[in-house]
């Protein structure tokens, strides 16, 4: 029986893994797996080693504190991969975790493929990285059509996949009206799926949502969270006191929530190309500590925090990051946007020729069958 390894090392790459897992499994129900994952790879029946939030740290000076225990768990999944000794190590985004794994198992056993979703984002910064990852990685799988040049320059081999959060499969309806009562207009919010993010975010999110309420009394705020951390938020939303807001973990239920949202707001990642697919209005924050802010503006080389504006070259999407990452800020921003239906719809228009050329529609099937090819 063939056997592939799946690695991932933060929520985002969990559900990404899965949906490739998924479409494999319907065509190749053969194969063995083990994993460190998540909620969505634990749903396809896949054993994780150990808890994803063991190795799920956000920010440098949080990595920093936390090296040695990182580098033991480097080291442990290194150790289990080799004694599952799988055919393929699948990797998934989280690339100075994940990748790390990569390195050292190929050097120990070069027979095992790696193969690698999610290329380091080597065009935002750390550009020397993609010659480092021709010695070990045999093949990369590619969410963006522009990504390609960097890995033909170095002759890695790689395919653009498109995003599989993009993909359109006419997803099952979910009765919503048991969670969303009296009519309200429903407005997404989502905070991070890591428990820093959240701690950082929620606190300025409850103000921000205190100020919508003095103007706007037809609202229901819908927190988006993980199955991981739904309680937390529900006992946070309870304990502050708002009436008008509640928290969804289930995947399904968030989506459909997602699409007869009037507008989102999130913080930076990929959940925004979730949102542009809906064609939802949104803008984007993000708030980390001064040393990590510091640290990722001497390296970065880009303008912008979010894909869609990169992309575009544009604040396409609002961003309020950092010091402007307030209560005050957010609504003043979400107030001018929803108070001009011709911005929205803007905004709309031009998300939408951007993530045009990020789908394939068949992005987890392009994805399984280089897996498939390497087994």
């Amino acid at each position: 029986m063939k056997k592939i390894f799946v690695l991932t090392g933060e929520p985002s790459g969990d559900k990404l893994a899965s949906k490739v897992i998924t479409q494999l499994k319907s065509s190749r129900p053969d194969i063995e797996y083990l994993s460190v994952g998540g909620e969505h790879l634990k749903a396809l029946g896949i054993k994780s080693l150990y808890d994803l939030k063991e190795v799920t740290y956000l920010g440098f000076t949080r990595v920093l504190l936390n090296v040695f225990k990182i580098k033991s768990k480097i080291n442990e999944t290194v150790k289990e991969i080799l004694k599952f000794k799988p055919d393929i190590l699948f990797s998934v985004d989280s690339p100075d975790f994940t990748l790390r794994v990569a390195k050292e198992v190929k050097k120990r056993d070069p027979s095992i493929k790696t193969i690698h979703f999610v290329a380091p984002q080597v065009w935002v910064w750390r550009e020397h990285r993609v010659k480092q990852l021709k010695s070990f990685l045999d093949h990369v799988l590619l969410l963006f059509p522009f990504e390609k040049k960097y890995f033909d320059k170095e002759g890695i081999q790689s395919t653009f996949t498109g995003h599989p959060l993009l993909e359109e499969h006419g997803k099952s309806k979910v009765d919503i009206s048991q969670i969303i009562k009296d009519n309200k207009k429903i407005f997404s919010i989502y905070s991070g799926s890591r428990l820093s993010e959240i701690n950082v975010l929620t606190p300025i999110l409850f103000e921000f949502v205190k100020k919508m309420n003095e103007k706007y009394k037809d609202l229901f705020f819908v927190f988006h969270s993980t199955a991981e951390h739904v309680q937390l938020m529900q006992n946070l939303l309870l304990k502050e006191g708002l009436k008008n807001c509640g928290a969804i973990g289930d995947e399904k239920i968030k989506s459909n929530i997602l699409k007869s949202s009037m507008f989102a707001l999130a913080k930076s990642g990929t959940i925004s190309l979730e949102i542009c697919n809906a064609k939802i209005p949104s803008i984007i924050i993000y708030k980390m500590g001064m040393i990590n802010f510091f640290i990722v503006k001497m390296l970065v080389k880009v303008k912008f925090a979010n894909i869609i504006n990169i992309a575009a070259n544009e604040e396409v999407i609002p961003e309020l990051l950092q010091s402007k990452c307030n209560p005050t800020n957010i609504y003043n921003t979400v107030d001018k946007l929803l108070s001009d239906k011709q911005a929205m719809e803007k905004q709309i228009t031009k998300t939408q020729g951007i993530i045009r050329d990020f789908k394939t529609e068949k992005s987890s099937e392009i994805a399984s069958s280089v897996l498939t090819r390497n087994l």
